[in-house]
């Protein structure tokens, strides 16, 4: 007789795609877009920001920062930074600044309070934000409390209201005091239909001999987008815009944000590990005036840039960026401890004086933690899970497997907070 009882191995473990954290996502100016004009973050103008100056540090100079946020209270956060030459000299001044934040909810960064410090003007500043995702409506201020000086109406203080859903935001700023007449200080009103998007701008920056200043087209901007993607870096993205700012200058802009997986060939890796995901970013700006055909040809007054980004796994990532006068090229490394540790380093060749120059950057980090870097296959529903179905058809050349449905249809239920689109509002 043969045994009743035959000893069958385990099955063996799935295959597995490691999918690293971004660099650094959020990013930090989300966390104040309340504060800020919804036409000014829109249009793709909020991703660009981030590719073509994160860790691009100014010529012979460094930028160190540190964020932190103590376990026991994650309602607050503290950021300080100090800038400076490389080749310090004692005329030259240090800049230093520091920001104390208080976070209503934990999950939701619409609702704070925070106060800065600096060296300079102004040397302590209040900003506050609330905002009521029930009803979209939201109140805002900015006031420089220390000041050497103040010469404009801005300096008192300015405060905003503002609407938001998830097909439009409108908004607007003025100065509570002393009394003026340039009210609002700006407005706003952004919507979206589809995959397009529409904003108009006002802000009385030019006088107007014939009327009131609402009737100089100089005192306006509108823009006009169109976006794929879900807001989620988990997804590809791709933003296109066109913008007449101050019925001088247009602005021709777009963004791609693409993911792609590749394989791991990597000995300190598990056998179960098939692939990697990465990052890339590409974006283009062009800038030119159309008041003055005849100053269009200066490249002052047109010029443009084009950006792109690679994040090879959790711990690298280069940037690179090209403009009329100079190139630029940075590298980064981070190090994911608790806080992270982030080392980068840029290098900027300015083309009309023939010099290359370098920066420095350091940055700690535990704001943004990373906590998806070895995410189980199940947990992000990655096509690679199911190589044991179709063995050797999904990494044939030419065929790049994204992320699921389950991802890109929308249901973020068991991706990390911080990489949910924001969907609520606009």
């Amino acid at each position: 007789m043969g045994n009743l009882f035959t000893f069958q191995s385990p099955p063996p473990p799935p295959p597995m795609v490691l999918v690293p954290p971004l660099f650094d996502f959020p990013p930090l100016a989300a966390r104040t877009r309340m504060l800020e004009s919804s036409y000014d973050m829109l249009f793709g103008k909020l991703a660009l920001k981030c590719l073509f100056e994160d860790y691009f540090e100014e010529a012979r100079h460094f930028n160190t920062r540190i964020m932190l946020k103590p376990i026991d209270d994650p309602h607050v956060d503290l950021i300080a930074a100090v800038a400076g030459p490389l080749d310090y000299k004692p005329d030259e001044k240090i800049a230093a600044n520091a920001q104390f934040r208080w976070q209503s909810d934990v999950l939701d960064p619409h609702t704070f309070v925070d106060l800065s410090v600096s060296n300079s003007d102004p040397t302590l500043m209040m900003r506050s934000c609330a905002y009521y995702p029930k009803f979209g409506f939201g109140a805002f201020g900015i006031f420089p409390l220390l000041l050497k000086q103040r010469n404009s109406s801005e300096d008192y203080g300015i405060m905003g209201l503002r609407y938001g859903s998830s097909n439009l935001s409108v908004g607007a700023t003025f100065v509570p005091f002393p009394a003026t007449d340039e009210l609002p200080k700006k407005a706003w009103l952004v919507s979206k239909m589809g995959r397009l998007t529409a904003g108009v701008q006002y802000e009385p920056t030019f006088g107007s001999t014939d009327g009131p200043r609402y009737k100089n087209l100089a005192n306006w901007s509108c823009a006009m987008g169109y976006g794929l993607g879900s807001g989620s870096p988990l997804s590809p993205s791709f933003n296109f815009g066109l913008e007449l700012a101050k019925n001088s200058q247009f602005i021709a802009s777009f963004y791609q944000h693409v993911v792609v997986q590749r394989r791991v060939k990597n000995p300190l890796e598990q056998n179960e590990v098939v692939g990697i995901t990465n990052y890339i970013d590409f974006g283009f700006e062009l800038q030119t005036r159309v008041d003055d055909a005849q100053q269009a040809n200066n490249i002052h007054d047109s010029s443009f840039q084009v950006g792109a980004s690679w994040q090879a796994n959790k711990n690298f990532l280069i940037k690179g960026k090209v403009g009329p006068l100079s190139s630029s090229i940075a590298l980064g490394f981070k190090s994911w401890w608790k806080p992270s540790f982030t080392l980068s380093v840029s290098a900027v060749r300015d083309r009309t004086k023939r010099v290359t120059a370098f920066g420095l950057g350091i940055q700690i980090d535990n704001i943004r933690e990373g906590m998806y870097e070895r995410a189980d296959p199940n947990f992000v529903m990655l096509t690679p899970s199911k190589e044991h179905l179709a063995e050797g058809l999904q990494w044939k050349i030419g065929e790049r497997p994204l992320f699921e449905s389950d991802v890109t249809s929308g249901n973020f239920n068991g991706v990390p907070k911080e990489l949910r689109p924001l969907n609520k509002m606009l």
